[in-house]
């Protein structure tokens, strides 16, 4: 396990790569509320947005989650506690008036940017891309 990445993970990186390309200025591995032990992936303080890159196996994606084959209950309640914890983050981070995207990292960069851009430049069109 020591070689899964809590940062700079492939998806972030090319999601990074594509914000940056678009002007786009962010800080990475921030905590959006001083108070909330969480840290955003991407944090856009002045747009108020935290944006958070979900790995397909750790956050339970129902295209992609695979169930482990050794200690499977152990691993399901793991990843049930990441998402209840997830939602959790959303949750009081909407009421501390930030926007929070979740994105899945099999979204491709070039739409996560999408995404990002609309909220950090005004108004989310749509849906998130995955509720918790």
């Amino acid at each position: 396990m020591r070689s899964n990445r809590g940062r700079d993970t492939g998806p972030e990186l090319a999601l990074r790569r594509e914000l940056h390309s678009r002007g786009l200025r962010y800080f990475v591995n921030r905590r959006p509320v001083k108070e909330l032990r969480r840290t955003a992936d991407l944090v856009f303080p002045r747009a108020r947005v935290a944006v958070f890159v979900d790995g397909c196996f750790w956050h339970g994606c129902p295209e992609h989650h695979t169930v482990s084959k050794t200690n499977p209950e152990y691993w399901a309640d793991k990843v049930k506690a990441n998402r209840d914890r997830d939602a959790e983050t959303v949750r009081r981070l909407n009421s501390a008036g930030w926007t929070v995207l979740r994105l899945w990292e099999h979204m491709p960069a070039a739409a996560a940017a999408d995404r990002v851009e609309a909220a950090v430049r005004g108004g989310l069109p749509g849906p998130v891309p995955h509720d918790l």
